[in-house]
């Protein structure tokens, strides 16, 4: 009995010993450079292979001198087989857990909290990837976006042209030059299609003019729910006033008026429609203003089509100059012509519509763009960033995740817009000298974190709205820096549905 148990004692210990719990032939967790270690770890592998053998030979000397064993003695040895069977076999069951939970790589699950979201803090940041996708995703399409740039200028241009051509010059809207904007115009684009957005001011014919009516502006009746929108009136040279004594008195053929000329013609009065607006008011419709742009568009494109080897079609038709233009080899290009009125003699905008804008606000209001001015703002802050600064970078990774999240899990409420005035945001609020390449890392944190409590606070400000922080060189107009600051974020305030999705979509990022 007792020299069974003597058996498989020694038995137990030698598997025990050896058992790859214990010694692993491959030690995974440790790193392959550390030579010294796994010598070390071999030598002692070999010596218990040594003390195995030796057990084993004790064994069989024992077993040849033991008479056969009782009855009872076989009974104890299947017992304890059996018993370390089962000690085997949970050691092993062991094993492979630990192997599981201990050897595994990391993946994305492993870094997601206990919410199942990733905090800026947790998530790894590879300095080598974002090195990588740096040099390939922006570095190489710079001088392509610069030739996209060249070609849609020199298209706008014709095409816009084209468009006065077949407008009448005392009937229809007056159109300016184009002014570009937008991530490709930022120097910030990535993702492709290529798309370059350009906005288009026009102004009414003589002799009419704009008012506006900004949601700032002391006697404004713009809802809550529509600030940073405006009514644009369409008003008549001289309707609000008594009128000009020359057309009333004789006042001989030696008196001039500096208002009008002898050989003025009194222009022909326009109807509502004529002049775009909404039904029985004076104010301006984004909806007429659409279809007009549409049709002269259309026309332009006619009278030049045969001068250039490529497709254009018209990509939205709820927006008036959203042009798809296809070449021959496949490639594509997205161009958005936006009609704009510009408000007084500022570089804010009136806008028809934003391309990124799935709901545009009703008739007669319309939303008010900064995009110049913030494109001056990242212009400042270019001059006085260190060289090869982080800042666009930062943001070209955002959107890049931003969108491949959007492509799996559909759209949601955050756009590249919350992510660009968040990237404002921080560049106003720290040193210049810490956005060096070599901090891009902390910065993405920084970025991430801030869109993180955005969301969690619902809050965001429009960067240029009533912010104090704004350099004076930016040259925002007076009224809107001493606006009220405008919640980016509102929808989220009153939708919780929104705002949950939304939060989800940014955690997945």
């Amino acid at each position: 009995m007792q020299g069974a148990i003597a058996r498989v004692c020694v038995v137990v210990v030698a598997a025990i010993l050896n058992h790859p719990l214990l010694f692993p032939q491959e030690n995974t967790t440790l790193p392959d450079q550390d030579k010294e270690l796994m010598a070390r770890m071999r030598e002692h592998e070999e010596k218990l292979e040594m003390e195995q053998a030796k057990l084993e030979k004790e064994l069989s000397q024992l077993e040849s001198k033991q008479e056969e064993s009782s009855s009872e003695d076989g009974y104890s040895w299947y017992f304890w087989s059996t018993l370390s069977f089962v000690i085997f076999f949970t050691i092993e069951l062991y094993r492979v857990d630990l192997t599981d939970t201990e050897i595994k790589p990391v993946e994305d699950e492993d870094v997601f909290s206990e919410s199942g979201s990733v905090t800026p803090r947790t998530m790894v940041l590879d300095k080598d990837v974002l090195s990588n996708f740096c040099d390939k995703c922006m570095y190489t399409s710079s001088h392509e976006n610069w030739r996209v740039r060249e070609f849609v200028e020199g298209f706008a241009d014709d095409l816009l042209e084209s468009l006065r051509s077949v407008c009448d010059r005392d009937a229809d809207m007056e159109v300016g030059d184009f002014v570009g904007i937008g991530s490709m115009f930022e120097s910030w684009k990535v993702c492709k299609p290529l798309m370059c957005d350009l906005i288009v001011p026009f102004s009414p014919p003589d002799p009419y003019s704009f008012q506006f009516h900004l949601w700032c502006s002391p006697s404004s009746d713009v809802p809550p729910g529509l600030q940073g929108c405006g009514k644009i009136k369409v008003t008549k040279f001289g309707e609000n006033e008594k009128g000009c004594l020359c057309g009333s008195a004789n006042m001989g053929d030696d008196m001039l008026c500096l208002l009008h000329s002898r050989n003025d013609t009194p222009k022909v009065d326009h109807s509502p429609d004529e002049l775009l607006c909404s039904r029985n008011t004076p104010f301006l419709a984004k909806d007429q203003v659409m279809k007009w742009f549409q049709i002269s568009v259309t026309k332009a494109w006619g009278r030049i089509s045969h001068k250039y080897d490529f497709e254009v079609t018209f990509r939205n038709l709820d927006a008036a100059g959203a042009l798809t233009i296809r070449f021959r080899s496949g490639k594509v290009i997205m161009l958005n012509i936006i009609p704009v009125v510009q408000l007084e003699d500022t570089d804010a905008y009136f806008v028809s519509h934003f391309p990124s804008d799935c709901d545009s606000p009703p008739d007669p209001y319309w939303p008010l763009s900064f995009a110049v001015y913030e494109k001056n703002l990242l212009k400042h802050f270019a001059k006085r960033l260190p060289q090869n600064s982080c800042h666009l970078h930062c943001l070209q990774i955002v959107t890049f995740l931003h969108r491949k999240q959007t492509g799996l899990t559909g759209k949601s409420a955050l756009t590249n817009y919350h992510l660009k005035t968040a990237l404002l945001h921080l560049l106003l609020s720290k040193k210049p000298s810490v956005w060096g390449v070599e901090s891009m890392e902390h910065r993405l944190r920084d970025l991430l974190s801030f869109l993180q409590r955005s969301l969690q606070e619902k809050r965001l400000h429009h960067v240029l709205i009533g912010n104090s922080k704004v350099p004076g060189d930016v040259q925002v107009p007076l009224i809107i820096r001493k606006a009220e600051p405008i919640n980016l974020l509102r929808p989220l305030v009153l939708q919780r549905e929104l705002h949950a999705a939304t939060v989800r979509h940014f955690t997945k990022c």
